[in-house]
């Protein structure tokens, strides 16, 4: 991350202005549009972080990208960083938006990795479990990684409890490793 503080005093302003002015969820839906675009399309990561192309003509590529795609509020903020060279940043403003809405809708995001994939009626259950434990909404992400070998991995906000095979096989691993009462044997 570039600057983090910088990323959370922009957010914020944001999140202010858009919910003053009744345009929260807008700017929300323009900010995951934002994250997809930038996410999804390298050369538009690279004309933000650029500093050959000047100003006026980031202006211009990026209304051309843009028009018809997010709202006026969101593009008056864009335009905005332009003027002020700090567009390199909104990759990082743009997540920052993200946490900083979820504080204020009393969202929580947690993601759930497996070996295999998991059915909505397992989904639902362990959204209904986590939701219990907290007073949050919760928003479930999923994951598959076949190398856990089973059980699963989850993670929320600054928690991570990990249930998998893969990490009782390393911990038994690391057990034999650290074994005193193996004789050394050379």
């Amino acid at each position: 991350m570039q600057n983090p503080r910088l990323a959370s005093r922009y957010a914020k302003s944001l999140v202010d202005l858009a919910a003053e002015k009744g345009q929260l969820e807008a700017v929300r839906a323009d900010m995951l549009v934002l994250q997809q675009i930038i996410k999804g399309n390298r050369d538009v990561a690279n004309l933000l972080k650029s500093p050959i192309i000047k100003p006026d003509k980031k202006q211009k590529i990026l209304s051309a990208i843009l028009t018809g795609k997010i709202g006026d509020l969101t593009a008056a903020f864009i335009q905005l960083l332009v003027i002020k060279g700090r567009e390199s940043n909104l990759p990082e403003i743009v997540t920052e938006f993200e946490k900083q809405y979820n504080v204020l809708r009393n969202i929580s995001k947690v993601k759930i990795t497996t070996a295999v994939p998991l059915d909505t009626a397992v989904l639902g259950v362990i959204k209904q479990k986590v939701e219990a434990g907290t007073d949050k909404t919760i928003e479930l992400e999923t994951a598959v990684e076949p190398e856990l070998i089973g059980g699963f991995v989850l993670e929320s906000d600054d928690r991570l409890y990990d249930a998998s095979v893969l990490r009782d096989l390393k911990d038994i691993r690391k057990q034999f490793l650290e074994n005193i009462y193996t004789p050394n044997i050379k």
